[in-house]
């Protein structure tokens, strides 16, 4: 099922749901449908259990939470995210509580293949019909329905063009929302030209010096461009450092993960980010994606007066980031 007919069709949700595909920002906002549908906000909290997949280094805890009994609910849910993440044999053990999952609970994958995937075999495929399968994979299509909703959220007007434009894209999808965001703060009609001088400043080389040094761990450089550039735009400079560095810290993460490659249009950056990576490890190098996101989405939400403040607090947050973590990554001996 595609994801938005999911969306759509409101389908029965059974003992097994997998979220498969490549957009993980589709994949997250099936995963937040699901859980609306299938649990009320009152009784969430009791009946809720999420596993993350590179943390998994067995499957016990799971087969007790898929088999437990629900709590003042008709069900309870059990989620595994990033189940790509999981060598052969964890994914093996997976199936097999997978397969055991009684009716009444629900046990949610989300395992970010494509449906046509060879290795691993994507647990959609083996599930078949036996499985509530979201396809998460985005074609112009989808794109241009999530776009035109995005833009209806956001309470603004985009010209045609810049629709097509972003629909056409093969960028990923929280790419586009980012600038789009961006956007809405200034513009109620975004234009073309509009979109072209975002994607301009998001490309903004200092501001991708400032990422890249902060995540190198060159702290001092760091807070220089960034000075220089609140020196030359005091109102609009953490927008393009903050969308850096979270752009940055997302291909760190992707470096990170088991087998985990940069798209084509990063793959420059490699080099230097995959030792990086090797020092930082998967679990920070999530958490600081995953701050980043939320400096970001303060800054969009204007919950953040002193914009200056913020990028000067994050970057001493992130200040220690490429420096060898103390604690051994899940898994590791």
């Amino acid at each position: 099922m595609k994801f938005y007919d999911f969306v759509d069709k409101e389908p029965k949700i059974g003992n097994l749901v997998i979220i498969e595909g490549t957009e993980r920002t589709l994949a997250e906002r099936a995963l937040e449908l699901l859980l609306d549908r299938a649990l009320a906000p009152e009784t969430r909290a009791l009946n809720l259990e999420r596993f993350h997949g590179p943390e998994i280094d067995e499957t016990n805890r799971i087969a007790e939470a898929v088999n437990a009994m629900p709590f003042l609910a008709d069900r309870r849910v059990v989620v595994v995210t990033d189940a790509q993440t999981l060598k052969t044999p964890m994914r093996r053990e997976l199936w097999e509580v997978a397969e055991r999952t009684p009716e009444g609970n629900t046990l949610v994958l989300c395992d970010l293949l494509s449906p046509r995937a060879k290795r691993p075999e994507p647990f959609g495929v083996m599930a078949g019909r036996n499985a509530l399968r979201i396809d998460t994979s985005a074609n112009a299509a989808v794109r241009e329905r999530f776009i035109e909703e995005l833009i209806d959220e956001l309470g603004v007007k985009a010209e045609t063009r810049v629709i097509d434009e972003l629909s056409s894209s093969t960028a990923e999808l929280a790419a586009a929302r980012n600038d789009l965001e961006k956007l809405a703060l200034t513009h109620k009609k975004i234009s073309y030209a509009d979109l072209e001088a975002e994607s301009l400043a998001v490309e903004d080389p200092k501001a991708y010096k400032y990422a890249s040094a902060l995540v190198e761990g060159k702290v001092d450089t760091a807070l220089e461009i960034a000075a220089e550039l609140f020196e030359q735009d005091q109102r609009k400079a953490a927008v393009p450092l903050i969308a850096a560095l979270a752009t940055e810290l997302s291909l760190l993460w992707e470096l990170a993960r088991p087998g985990g490659t940069l798209p084509p249009r990063a793959k420059w950056r490699e080099r230097f980010l995959r030792p990086v990576a090797a020092r930082v490890g998967e679990r920070r190098a999530r958490n600081a994606y995953e701050r980043a996101v939320r400096a970001f989405e303060a800054l969009v939400t204007g919950k953040i007066d002193d914009q200056r403040l913020l990028v000067e607090i994050l970057t001493a947050e992130l200040s220690g980031l490429s420096r060898p973590s103390m604690r051994p990554e899940p898994g590791s001996a």
